[in-house]
């Protein structure tokens, strides 16, 4: 048999491996529980060559995702992986995916995990909004608002830091002050003095950048303590746990996020609302109900796999280096790909591609995630 001919015979055998990192359980299980539902759904073959997923859920531990990022790669030798599902998470992971070349398409938030590009990050991609485009919007609405003076709490992590390094720049680019910084954990039970310190340097209004329940305590405290003003959230709340958790103390939040949030109220003419469509009825036909829009992050990164896979099989066979290498170059060159959160042009500099396309300001109103535009202020 020729190289060739074996080559090829190799590649019409071969199984494409693809691990997921979830956070399933834990505090942040309301991200993680739609991410791995969602994995079901993905495509069970691409280019003829079939693919097996294996699911590992880390707890929101950063060791746990550690070791399951080196169990998935020297024991289950996947071909890339999808997750995981918090920042800490996967930038703990980056060395490991790094060191061994596997891709990774990251569902978290932060663009830290591929931002700057360098010998690390080249091996990451990632298919939430990047935090600029999100904290840009937020910011916008604050001029239309009038905001002159903003207090801040988030996260003391790296998701946290990522808007606290962008919010200053922004802020002081639109003549607004930033009057006060406050930080929490993620496993706090009581933020009452960092609410009571914001209040007293008399914000118009205060940006969260936190995640999930988690985000609901400084809101929640703010409210109880008597604050009138506008509170400002990340795409990190983009689920009805966040409105049930807060009731009627996120009302009125003004949030950028993912137009499948209000995928109601999305336009016919939006492209991305074909896709969603898609994968609103498939998880509702397995699940039941309505995926949250994390699930999305991971319905996202298996389309730009499967975009990308055809391409790198034609360099290499599944569970090679030579796979590995050319599907994380093939991942790199993907133009106009159209998925539930945006559409995607990835370059070497860019490993995320989303635009404005892939945000809208949205409100709470009523109990309901509400489109509120980019031209409108909430009342």
């Amino acid at each position: 048999m020729s190289l060739a001919a074996g080559l090829a015979s190799t590649h019409a055998t071969a199984q494409i491996k693809i691990g997921a990192m979830v956070s399933a359980t834990g505090p942040t299980s309301a991200i993680g529980i739609p991410q791995r539902n969602t994995v079901s759904l993905l495509p069970s073959s691409v280019a003829g060559q079939t693919i097996e997923y294996i699911t590992l859920d880390d707890g929101g531990d950063t060791t746990r995702a550690v070791q399951n990022a080196k169990q998935l790669i020297q024991q289950h030798k996947v071909d890339a992986i999808i997750g995981p599902s918090t920042t800490p998470n996967a930038l703990a992971i980056l060395p490991i995916i790094a060191e061994a070349k596997v891709p990774l398409v990251s569902t978290v938030g932060s663009q830290a995990v591929v931002e700057p590009q360098d010998a690390t990050k080249r091996w990451v991609f990632k298919t939430t909004q990047n935090d600029d485009l999100i904290a840009e919007a937020l910011v916008s609405h604050m001029v239309r608002a009038k905001v002159k003076r903003v207090g801040y709490i988030g996260f003391n992590d790296p998701f946290g830091e990522g808007f606290l390094k962008l919010l200053p720049g922004l802020l002081t680019k639109n003549k607004i002050e930033l009057v006060a910084t406050e930080k929490y954990a993620r496993t706090d039970q009581s933020v009452t003095g960092q609410a009571l310190k914001l209040i007293a340097a008399k914000p118009d209004a205060v940006f969260i950048a936190a995640v999930g329940g988690p985000a609901v305590l400084p809101q929640a405290t703010l409210r109880d303590q008597g604050f009138k003003g506008f509170i400002y959230q990340t795409h990190a709340i983009a689920t009805q746990d966040f409105i049930k958790i807060g009731g009627t103390k996120v009302e009125g939040t003004v949030l950028a996020a993912g137009g499948m949030l209000v995928f109601d109220e999305m336009s016919d003419a939006n492209p991305i609302k074909n896709v969603t469509a898609r994968y609103i009825r498939a998880y509702e036909k397995v699940y039941g109900s309505r995926p949250a829009t994390f699930g999305a992050n991971t319905y996202d990164s298996g389309i730009l796999l499967q975009y990308a896979i055809p391409d790198a099989l034609k360099k290499g066979a599944p569970g090679t280096e030579a796979f590995r290498t050319a599907l994380r170059d093939s991942l790199e060159a993907q133009k106009e790909i159209v998925g539930c959160q945006g559409i995607f042009n990835i370059t070497p500099a860019n490993h995320n591609g989303m635009d404005k396309r892939a945000r809208d300001l949205i409100t709470i109103k009523d109990g309901k995630f509400r489109l509120l535009g980019e031209s409108k202020v909430a009342l």
